[in-house]
């Protein structure tokens, strides 16, 4: 009876979960794709690509003397590069006026694009401009009577919501693959793409071939463009990022209308918080974006914001870790003002800021004069030498000649580093002799976690020392 109860209760308890589980699957996916898998496109990308001449099996090259061995003349050994054609495939979609969205890197270097629709039809398409920062190109078309996608708001994801990718991986055109927004706002950096895209993260199949293709909410409407997998295998792990389609809409906005993307510009160099950098800035916990350094002149600068200081929030979005404020910064348009909340010697304050405009070279960055740096104990340091020509720009502060092997700045600090500043608690100690870093030491007692403002090779740093 006992037995007969429990196989009862079991059945009842799969039901009630078959229920519940099969009410939160989607089920009008198969009308979403029939009315959405028209404006989609497969995109065939032709190249020109350079190939070294090679002697070796499977393309390996063979060392010259192995070349020699065998008497094969040197003019044959140098061949110049050989010109090839190559052929890369992707996935897009069609937006109003026969403009078409994909990634960049489905058509960098492209020599002819072409884009096949559901309904068998090809066009060339013309590439109108890119956007390497974020990975987006805008295409084009002529033709007649083409569908286009409807637009959806990528705001109004929540983690957990139901997404849907058409695109062609492998070449398997218009291939439909279903899944969930695992987590908003990842920050994923390569070759192409700097940090001013707030990824969608989704756990929907993805692979080499969907690159550029939308990603649909189940209201048949794109919130994302599918750009990225992490995969140690090169094939879908369950991990598939996209760009929000609000952030990819401003960039095809503005290369349709400018024919470039312009972005906001602080003119910082930043680091992330961890807890011990959070207890020398008189933190409650470690979050926000740690100022390292300040660019001259630029909106930062003008600002007053100074190294050392945190933002935790800016233009009313949160700063929970560094990668955040690029992608709130590189929204704003260029002279646009926006208000940040600093935190500064352990009190919050807020700053106005007018935004500049960011270089097409980010390389360009001039520090701005010296406000501070800091690192402790464990370490030999020196008054800087004016008369040495090599140091007759070095800000003030003493250089460090020796750094103790296992000591609390074994690893954090280098012979060579320059110390401007120690802060502890939110309170900043001036260095700008051996006399000044001493009596800052002084002050600090076993177990004491600091925050060390130094310079290295040009760059500002701060790290985070433990006294013993």
């Amino acid at each position: 009876m006992y037995t007969n109860f429990c196989k009862n209760l079991i059945f009842i308890f799969v039901l009630v979960v078959g229920i519940n589980v099969s009410g939160a699957l989607p089920g009008n996916i198969s009308e979403l794709v029939d009315k959405s898998a028209p404006a989609v496109v497969n995109i065939t990308a032709k190249k020109n690509v350079s190939q070294n001449q090679s002697y070796g099996l499977g393309g390996l090259p063979i060392p010259d003397e192995m070349l020699e061995r065998f008497g094969i003349p040197r003019e044959f050994r140098d061949m110049p590069q050989q010109k090839r054609d190559a052929v890369s495939y992707g996935s897009g979609f069609i937006l109003k006026d026969n403009y078409i969205m994909t990634n960049f890197h489905v058509v960098e270097e492209a020599t002819e694009v072409i884009v096949s629709l559901s309904d068998r039809r090809e066009f060339k398409a013309e590439i109108i401009g890119i956007d390497r920062l974020s990975d987006l190109a805008v295409l084009k078309v002529s033709g007649d009577n083409l569908p286009s996608v409807r637009i959806g708001d990528s705001d109004d994801l929540s983690v957990g919501d139901w997404v849907v990718a058409i695109g062609s991986p492998f070449s398997f055109d218009f291939s439909v693959t279903a899944g969930i927004v695992s987590a908003k706002g990842r920050s994923i950096q390569n070759q192409n793409i700097g940090n001013y895209v707030p990824f969608l993260q989704t756990d929907v199949a993805i692979n080499p071939g969907n690159s550029g293709g939308p990603l649909f909410n189940l209201s048949g409407q794109v919130v994302g463009i599918n750009s990225q997998i992490y995969s140690r295998s090169g094939g879908y792990q369950g991990l598939a990022f996209a760009i929000p389609i609000n952030v990819a809409i401003d960039v095809a906005e503005q290369i349709i209308t400018e024919g470039k993307v312009s972005r906001g510009y602080l003119g910082v160099r930043m680091s992330e918080v961890d807890s011990d950098l959070a207890d020398a800035l008189g933190m409650k916990k470690p979050y926000g974006a740690l100022i390292n350094d300040i660019e001259d002149g630029e909106s930062a600068d003008n600002a007053g914001l100074l190294p050392g200081d945190v933002i935790i929030e800016f233009n009313k979005q949160e700063i929970k870790f560094s990668s955040d404020l690029p992608h709130v910064v590189g929204q704003i348009k260029p002279n646009s003002t926006a208000k940040g909340k600093i935190i500064r010697d352990g009190a919050e304050i807020e700053l106005l800021f007018v935004l500049g405009e960011l270089p097409s070279n980010e390389e360009q960055f001039v520090p701005a004069k010296l406000q501070s740096s800091s690192e402790p104990l464990g370490l030999k340091v020196a008054d800087i030498d004016r008369d040495n020509p090599s140091m007759s720009n070095t800000p003030d502060g003493v250089i460090v000649s020796r750094v103790n092997s296992y000591s609390p700045a074994s690893g954090e600090i280098f012979r060579g580093d320059i110390i401007t500043m120690i802060q502890h608690k939110g309170k900043k100690y001036q260095v700008v002799n051996v006399e000044s870093f001493n009596d800052a030491i002084e002050i600090f007692s076993s177990g004491d976690k600091i925050a060390i403002h130094l310079m290295r090779s040009g760059n500002r740093l701060i790290r985070s020392i433990t006294l013993s």
